[in-house]
């Protein structure tokens, strides 16, 4: 296995181009671990607290599930309570196997990854508008993403760290909100885009304006924007969550892959 990535593993890539777009940004940056075989896996752990991804080719055999449990076992990665994004004939091979040891894996979130070929302007517009984020929402980002990574329970870190990611946000122009008619910050979501397709993210409303159409909103026009630019939008979304998922719906998001998170 070797620790580098190259065109073949972007490559690889390609097949799963939606359920594992985030893999392939994530593993051409800084990673505590990154093994590869350039043809049939890719093992990518950025660091704490994010979840370890696990790629493998759809129909994969059982020596090669086995191979990769193996060698995130070798790697100590089925301890100190990592997570796994992968597959879910992986994820299932993985369950059963550390059902045989004392640490015991089972599914946290099922994952849907959606884009948007055809986008589709909203039912009913929103009050307020939206505006890319400045230094002087600071404060108010790091509240955003200290709410989504709890109501999610995944990713959770720091304030400081949400800060430093928050300062980023900001210099990179990747992140928006929308103020509703009274000024209010009422919801966030994030855009990075990657080769022809633009990662939107972060999608959190404050609990006491949900139903009011600002995510939905808020995602439309970001996505237009990531349309206009010459990208394709895509996200992830929690499986589970039917009204989020029938929210970008209903502007135009397809269903393309499945995987889960296990931990």
């Amino acid at each position: 296995m070797d620790r580098f990535v190259d065109e073949r593993d972007h490559k690889l890539l390609e097949k799963d181009k939606y359920t594992f777009s985030m893999l392939g940004r994530i593993m051409d940056g800084d990673c505590k671990l990154l093994l590869t075989d350039h043809e049939r896996l890719i093992i990518c752990f950025s660091c704490d607290p994010y979840p370890v991804w696990i790629w493998t080719p759809d129909g994969a055999a059982e020596e090669e599930k086995e191979r990769a449990y193996e060698l995130v076992r070798e790697n100590g990665l089925l301890t100190n309570g990592h997570t796994f994004n992968l597959k879910y004939d992986l994820a299932e091979h993985f369950i059963s196997r550390s059902a045989e040891s004392a640490t015991e894996l089972s599914i946290k979130t099922n994952m849907f990854a959606y884009d948007c070929p055809n986008l589709k302007e909203p039912h009913i517009w929103a009050d307020g508008g939206y505006h890319r984020c400045t230094p002087e929402d600071m404060d108010e980002l790091v509240e955003f993403m200290d709410l989504f990574h709890q109501e999610t329970g995944i990713d959770q870190d720091s304030p400081e760290a949400y800060r430093r990611k928050a300062e980023e946000a900001i210099r990179s122009g990747s992140i928006f909100i929308w103020k509703n008619k009274e000024g209010k910050s009422v919801s966030v979501c994030s855009m990075k885009p990657k080769g022809n397709l633009s990662h939107i993210g972060l999608v959190y409303t404050h609990e006491g304006y949900r139903r009011m159409h600002y995510a939905e909103n808020l995602v439309y026009q970001i996505s237009k924007m990531a349309k206009d630019g010459g990208y394709m939008p895509m996200l992830y979304t929690d499986a589970d969550y039917v009204a989020s998922n029938a929210c970008y719906e209903k502007i135009g998001f397809v269903l393309r892959g499945k995987l889960c998170t296990i931990g």
